[in-house]
This record gives structure tokens, sequence and C-alpha cells, in this order.
């Protein structure tokens, strides 16, 4: 029992006293505190993009003590008097940690980091449609940053994708330059191209507009081969590049990169952020001018097509009390291109005196995010829209026509213990029109305008389930109905082991289908003089394909070694093709009486050492044919054109960080692919073995100023 007899109570003004002597002590504790210590501050940014690392660590060695980066990439710290002299370590996820020595008067320092050459670390969201890292996705996903394009500059990503192995941009036409992007060696078509994961860019777009999308846009491009409609529907047969632009929270304030060649080939970029109240923006504008014709073979006509290009993208991210993602961005495209006989001017547009290929082309694109308000849940809108028009002239053939496409998907990811859901109902609509056959009805005596319509609802399910440490699985299933066809259904099914934290295995096989454009997808159906006859109504092409991968990082004293290989089978049905043989005068467009097949194995590896030197090599072996009967009911087996048994890529690097200057060695290998010829062609069917090689050289000027030159190989 308390006595409080023994209690002292003391007066109100003992009591004042007493507390202000208190704060005087903790006043003298603190200065003596400060006057042991001393505040140091600092930022955090990639080397080579200069873009801020926002929540990256920031420590001092052999100590509790450090801090986080905020969103521009800025760290502040104490640091006590006793460690004056010690280390500060920065460290950020795909990234080579980096120390800095401190010194008594130094009081800010900037740490810049090298993007490190394994990326298995590296965050990804194209596998699942959830961000998740690399190494932990079920899905094989390969992941490309701006630094590994800047080794060969290029002014658009088609051709920034040569750099990529097992990918092939293909220039289709040499005189008016269309191109689509080959994956394994399956043709553009089956290959779904996206911008922060929506399907802007198809059909009419593909056939010019991916010369169309600059590099400085680009904070990282992640490329998944194989079957993909489960989660992206129609077109994501062969495989999908999924481009993510860049944050405006993290770019840097103003970037400026200018480019030129001997061939007068001038590209110029130029990026610039700013914040208004809670709003982060990032603008954008790129600017191409190629005027020169160059003849050499003195033919009489352009050898690349002459281009002018302007592109202007907008980017702004809200900041929201609940956290939840909202952004929006838009972009305009305009070009002018041309190619033909060397005497074409512009009078001379869709006349027969003198051959010539003009296209103009606009496009205007809108997407966003809108997370949900909604507590405790992670429910999000995605939508887009583009509006493309292309106005050309082949010759005399005049070509016009307009694209419309709409995109939506309300996304729903939920966990529940071991089981990572995601759900969603996408809805797609494109309205296409054209002065083609390809847009008019059937009636040969009142022929009229009919614009094509696609009416594409759907609904799919994911469940990625952690059985256990070691072994992970994905179920995925998607419907769509299709206004035209009807109902699709496309499975996938995926396994991941990891028996430790150096070897991944990965097991994947789908289902892709793709509904085919012809008009907007091959370029021969536009150009030539002959008859387009479609055989009977195309039905949807089909594929199922099965994957193998395994990824591992080996390290060593000098650095290390990552390896990521892979095997895949494919396997397609209802494929349309175009018979140019059977009559002279016509193309004819039907399923195949058959089956294609497209089979190989990718090898990727990436060296890395401590000196500064960095080697990646890449190979891939496939074998790419069709069997369909001829007329008397035996199957041949025909070779796919453009799709070389053997194709390498290599990019060595070496840096001398005391002088500030860096060496890029990179190139490609191809052997022989087959081409397409005519009856009786003086033209060989199969192309030599050839190489491409590319040497830069880059100084860099403090942390703001770089110039980089070279040569290339054509």
């Amino acid at each position: 029992m308390l006595d409080k007899s023994n209690i002292l109570l003391l007066p109100a003004e003992q009591l004042f006293w007493m507390k202000n002597f208190v704060l005087f002590l903790l006043t003298i504790a603190t200065i003596t505190a400060k006057a042991q210590s001393r505040s140091i501050s600092g930022s955090v940014r990639d080397r080579q993009t200069t873009e801020a690392l926002q929540y990256s660590n920031v420590q001092l060695l052999g100590t509790a003590i450090g801090a986080t980066t905020d969103n521009n990439g800025y760290f502040k710290l104490e640091i006590p008097k006793a460690h004056e002299n010690g280390k500060l370590i920065a460290t950020y996820l795909g990234y080579r940690a980096d120390t800095i020595q401190l010194t008594a008067t130094k009081t800010i320092y900037k740490f810049n980091l090298n993007v490190s050459a394994g990326t298995i670390k590296e965050v990804v969201v194209s596998g699942t449609m959830k961000e998740t890292s690399k190494l932990d996705s079920p899905i094989p996903v390969e992941v490309y940053n701006p630094v590994f394009f800047k080794k060969n500059p290029t002014p658009n990503i088609f051709e920034a994708l040569t750099m990529v192995n097992g990918v092939q941009p293909q220039l289709n036409c040499n005189v008016c330059s269309t191109g689509d992007i080959h994956i394994n060696g399956m043709e553009g078509p089956y290959t779904m191209v996206l911008i922060d994961g929506m399907p802007i860019v198809s059909s009419l777009s593909t056939v010019y507009g991916l010369a169309g999308i600059p590099n400085s846009m680009v904070k990282r491009i992640e490329i998944v081969k194989g079957p993909a409609s489960a989660l992206y529907g129609s077109e994501a047969v062969g495989g999908l590049i999924n481009i993510i632009t860049k944050d405006p929270v993290t770019a840097p304030v103003l970037k400026v990169d200018i480019a030129g060649t001997t061939w007068n080939e001038y590209n110029a970029d130029v990026t610039a952020k700013f914040k208004v109240k809670k709003a982060s923006s990032l603008l954008g504008i790129n600017g191409f001018y190629f005027n020169t014709i160059h003849d050499i073979n003195n033919d009489g006509f352009t050898d690349v097509t002459l281009q002018k290009r302007i592109s202007i993208f907008n980017k702004w991210n809200f900041e929201r009390k609940s956290g939840k993602p909202v952004s929006i961005a838009a972009r305009f495209i305009y070009e002018n291109r041309w190619g033909g006989q060397t005497t074409w001017t512009p009078e001379f547009r869709g006349t027969d005196s003198i051959y010539g290929e003009s296209i103009y082309t606009n496009r205007a694109e809108v997407i966003g995010v809108y997370g949900l308000p909604v507590k405790h849940q992670n429910i999000r809108v995605e939508y887009s829209y583009n509006y493309h028009y292309q106005d050309s002239y082949y010759g005399t053939i005049k070509y016009k026509a307009s694209q419309h496409t709409a995109f939506s998907q309300l996304l729903w990811d939920k966990t529940i213990g071991k089981h990572s859901l995601l759900f969603g109902v996408p809805f797609r609509f494109i309205s296409y029109d054209d002065n083609s056959p390809a847009t008019a009805t059937t009636d040969t005596l009142n022929p009229t305008n009919k614009p094509q319509l696609t009416i594409l609802p759907g609904l799919f399910v994911q469940d990625e389930w952690t059985i256990n440490k070691k072994l992970t699985t994905l179920v995925g299933m998607r419907y769509d109905h299709n206004n035209e066809h009807g109902n699709i259904f496309t499975p996938r099914l995926s396994f991941k082991f990891r028996p430790n934290n150096n070897h991944t295995i990965r097991l994947s096989g789908g289902n892709g289908y793709r509904v085919v454009n012809l008009f907007t997808e091959d370029h021969a159906a536009l150009t030539g003089a002959r008859e387009v006859v479609i055989a009977e109504k195309l039905r949807p092409e089909q594929s199922w394909n099965v994957n193998l991968n395994y990824v591992t990082q080996i390290d060593h004293r000098n650095g290390f070694i990552g390896i990521d290989m892979s095997t895949f089978y494919t396997y397609f049905t209802n494929k349309i093709v175009g018979d140019f043989n059977t009559d002279p005068d016509k193309i004819i467009y039907d399923n195949l009486k058959g089956y294609a097949i497209s089979k190989g194995a990718n090898l990727n590896l990436d060296f890395a050492f401590t000196n500064g030197l960095k080697i990646i090599l890449g190979g891939t072996l496939m074998d790419v044919y069709q069997i369909e009967s001829d007329s008397v009911g035996v199957n041949v087996k025909r070779p796919q054109q453009f799709a070389p048994k053997f194709s390498s890529t290599f990019a060595a690097s070496y840096t001398l960080s005391k002088l500030g200057l860096s060496f890029d060695l990179t190139g490609l290998v191809k052997s022989p692919m087959y081409l397409p010829v005519l009856p009786n062609d003086f033209r060989p069917e199969q192309s030599p073995w050839f190489c491409l090689v590319n040497l830069q050289a880059t100084k860099k000027v403090g942390n703001d100023i770089e110039f980089y030159g070279g040569v290339k190989t054509f």
C-alpha cells in the first residue's frame, strides 16, 4: 500500500523552474549533438539518362545511418563527426551500387549509378499485367532500357530493335520503307506492339507508324516471345513488345539529344519536365529530317526513303491522397515520306509520267490510367484512343485510309492467401475505312462504301499461385466475342521453378489468335497492279505455343555472367497466305490448307567485369516453315521468307571512368534467308551471309553533357 505521506508535493514555482532547467539541458544536449555532427545532402541519378532514381537507398557504411531519396532523387542526412571521413553507398534495384568518400569540407554529394548488366531483378509488367520483378515473373520477359539502345543510336524504336536477339525489324519495301517487326521468325502482323500496356499500334498504324515512336519517350521496353493472347487478345500471336513511357516525376528536368550522319540524316530529341501544383508533366518533341537523294547503284531509283517527321508527346501524373494512380498522355505525329525515281517531285504525285510513292501520315493518340479510390482494393481503369489517317499514292494508285481505335479495360488485382488474382473486362472498338475493295460492298453493279467495324468485348481471369518458395504456377483464360467471328477462347498455363537463388526454370504454353486486315498489313496488296482475290471468308488464325526458359547469374570476383536461354515451338492453323504464283495478274488470299511451324532456340549471354568491360552476346537458331498440300494432295514444305536459320547480335562496351570516356562496338550477323522472287527471276532466292558493325565513342563532360560519334555500316 502506497503511503501518501511520503510524497513530496512541489509548489508551482519550483515546478516551473525545474521544467525550464530540463529544457535547458535538452537544448545544450541538442547543440552539443549538432556540434558533433554535420548535415550533408545530394542526389542519386542514372549515369546515362541523368534520370532521378527516386526511393533509392543511401547509407553510411558501417553504421545504421541512412536515408531514402525523394521523388526528385534528393537525400539529406546527419553524419556524426566520428564518421566524417567515412564512405557513403547508394543502391537501387537494377543498378550497380556506388560508393563515395566523404571529406570534412564537402557537403553535397552526387551519385551517378550504372545500370547493372544483369537485369534479372528489374520490374516488369508485360508477362502478367502486374508489376513484379523479372525474377519472380512466371512468364519470361526480356527488358531493355535506353542505356542499351544508346550503344547504337537510332531515330526511332523500329530501328533500335535491331539490337535485340530474336527480334528482326523488317523493311518490306525499299521504295517507301514499309516495315514490321518479326519475333522468332514470325511475320510482323503476329507481333503486338503496346504503349504502356495498351494496344494502340495496330493494323493501319503498323505499316508506317512504328517509325514514328521516338526513343526519347521510352523508359524501358519489355518483350514477350510467344503467344500472349490470354491477356492481350488478338494480334499477340507470335509475341508482344510493350513500350513503357517515361515517368514525369523521375525524368530529367531537361534533356536534349541531337544527332546527324554523313548521309544527311538529322534527328533531334528534346524532353523537359515541369510541375503544376500536384501534377507532374513531361513534354517530349522529336524531329527527324532526311531529304537527300541517294542512288549508289545508279538505277534511277532512291536507295533510301526520304522522310520528314515531327512527334510531340506530353504525359501528366497526378498526386492523390488515396495514392491511387492517375495519368494521361497524348501524342501527335505528322510524317511526309517518299521514294521512287530520283527525278520525282511532289508535282508528279499521282501521275504516270515519273514514278513515285508518296505517303502523308497524321496520327493522334491518348492513353491514360485511373485508379478507383476504393479502400483496400486495387482497381483501375486503363483507356486509349487513336486516330490514324494515311493519304498516299503508289504511282497512280491512290490509297486513302483512316482508322479509329478505342480501347478500355477494367482491372481488379486481388491477393488471397497464396493466390494473386487478376480479373479484367476489356473492350475494343475499331473503325477502318479506305478506298480499296476491302471496304466496298460485294455488289459489283452498285458498289458502295462499307467501313469495317470491329467490336470486341472480352473477359479474362488469371491466377498466379505460389505453391511454395520454389514453385509458382500461373493459369489464365480469356474470352472474346468478335462481331464477325463469334466466340473466341484463349487459355495459357505456366510454371516457374526456382530451386535456389541462382537458377530459375520456366515452362509456358498457350494459345493465340489473330483477325486479319489484308489491306493494312500486306503492302503488296496496295502497290502492285495485280487484282486482289479473296478466295473465301477468311477465318481467324490460331497458334499453340510452348516455351522452356532457363535463367541464371554466375557471380565471380571480377564481375558476373548472366545466362538466359529458351527453346520454343509454335504450331499455326488457319494461317492466311497470299498466292503470287498461280496467276501472274492476281494475288489470291486464302487460309492455308495445312499448318505452319516455328521452332528454335535463343541464347543471351551477359558478361560484366569490374574493370569497366561489358559484353552482351545473343544468338538464335530457328526453323520456320509451312506444310501445305499441292494439286495432287502431296504435302509440300515451304520455308518462311525473311527468316534466317541463324542470327546473332553482339555489344561490347568499355568505360574509362576517370576520363569520362566509353567505347561501344555493336552489330549483328544473319545467315542466308529466303527472299520473294518471281518465276525466272535473275536474283537468287536466298540472301548471302551478312554482318553489320557499328563503333561509337562517347565523351562525358561533367554530369550534364556528353558527345558521341562513330561509324555505322549499312
